[in-house]
């Protein structure tokens, strides 16, 4: 079974970065699809984008622009770039993985 470990979060002001990561253990990550969502407070979790087994990236409209996404399968681990943080973007970012999810990493955009 695959267990995901977000990391990566933290509180950046507007205009900055962060690159999270999601590292997965149990075998056959690089033959699972994964995709990264995130949760505002009181909102729904929405989906962000999915990065394929094969690597082929797919975003949400929304999302296209300040998010990259892509894996490293030689080291289990998956990754969302995300640039031009505003506030809005604050979220609890969680990975999902053959139906599993991860405990997820918290992003605050705050000045």
């Amino acid at each position: 079974q695959v267990q995901l470990v977000e990391s990566g979060g933290g509180l950046v002001e507007p205009g900055g970065s962060l690159r999270l990561s999601c590292v997965a253990s149990g075998r056959n990550f690089s033959i699972y699809d994964m995709g990264w969502y995130r949760q505002a407070p009181g909102k729904q979790r929405e989906w962000v984008a999915t990065i394929t087994s094969r690597g082929v990236t797919i975003y949400a409209e929304s999302m296209k622009g300040p998010f990259t996404i892509s894996r490293d399968n030689a080291k289990n681990t998956g990754y969302l770039q995300i640039n031009s943080l505003k506030p809005e973007d604050t979220a609890v970012y969680y990975c999902l993985v053959n139906d599993k999810w991860g405990q997820g990493t918290q992003v605050t955009v705050s000045s």
